[in-house]
């Protein structure tokens, strides 16, 4: 079986008859009937019914024809795109967590983008073990993974395993993030056990490379919240802090502006002891593009308009 193969079987059904996808292709029925009996022969199946009263697609064939069509369009894009010689379109793809500097970065770096040439941005937002997938099976080029910084032998342990080089970003403790109407904005400086009356917003899908679930929510959870509302999503996570003031969630820093456009504060938690790392990941020999230096450039601006110690 072979690409042209391929694209004889789709003309074939598209026409319902042998002599005018041949007379379409160019080429002479017979070798069209032969190359037809060859692809069935090499599938093991019959793709079409030869009738009295012409041509009929059978079950398997219009299976097969479901993947021949998908990969006969992608094969003319790919020659479409390279026809005139190799493209001068531009890529950028990056992995991130859900941060509101990196998300800031991202848009400064987006204004930055030229409108004279072809470009294509991937930017997506998740925890850092589909990060890291996404970095070495090559869906993205870029990443950022954050973990508390106990966790740091078990992720420089996974960098190695997965030949992956890793920069450190920044390291910060969380703050609170509240409603101004808070019953605990007021307060300068806010104890652990103070919380336990409210609802935390957390996102549910992170986790850490060998160790238990168990463990890593003991590590990342506090004891003395009972209350809590899982996002996957960050938008909703500021909808829901304004909207519903006995809410709070642990965050790194936020800008300023942001906190104003959604009537939120942030607190610090001295009792909170945790330290956390954003990390840039990319796999080992990789070379910066000149969008991403641009990026990394943006995202160094963000992290300095921000206390993150």
């Amino acid at each position: 079986m072979n690409i042209l193969h391929l694209k004889y079987a789709v003309e074939i059904a598209n026409t319902k008859s042998i002599s005018k996808a041949a007379e379409n292709l160019y080429m002479g029925q017979p070798n069209l009937s032969r190359a037809m009996k060859e692809l069935e022969e090499s599938l093991g199946i019959s793709i079409f019914k030869r009738t009295s009263k012409g041509i009929t697609i059978t079950p398997e064939g219009e299976e097969f024809l479901q993947y021949a069509r998908r990969i006969v369009r992608q094969v003319d894009e790919v020659e479409s795109l390279y026809r005139n010689g190799k493209s001068d379109k531009k890529t950028f793809s990056v992995c991130v967590p859900r941060a509101s500097y990196v998300a800031n970065a991202f848009s400064a770096f987006s204004g930055r983008l030229s409108t004279d040439t072809p470009i294509e941005i991937i930017y997506r937002e998740t925890n850092s073990m589909r990060t890291i997938r996404n970095i070495v099976d090559e869906d993205n080029d870029l990443g950022i993974i954050r973990y508390q910084a106990s966790f740091d032998r078990y992720f420089r342990s996974l960098f190695n395993e997965k030949k992956l080089t890793a920069e450190t970003i920044t390291e910060f403790s969380y703050v609170l993030l509240m409603s101004r109407q808070h019953p605990l904005a007021g307060r300068e400086d806010i104890k652990l056990r103070e919380l336990s009356d409210y609802i935390e917003i957390t996102h549910a899908d992170s986790y850490v490379p060998s160790l238990p679930l168990i463990d890593v929510k003991k590590a990342e959870l506090s004891e003395y919240v009972n209350k809590r509302i899982f996002v996957f999503e960050r938008a909703s996570q500021y909808e829901l802090l304004e909207r519903v003031p006995n809410t709070f969630m642990w965050v790194s820093p936020v800008s300023q502006s942001l906190l104003d456009k959604y009537s939120l504060i942030q607190k610090k938690c001295t009792s909170n002891k945790k330290i956390y790392k954003d990390v840039l990941i990319y796999r080992k020999g990789y070379s910066f593009t000149d969008l991403d230096r641009q990026f990394i450039e943006e995202l160094n601006q963000a992290k300095l308009g921000l206390d993150m110690g």
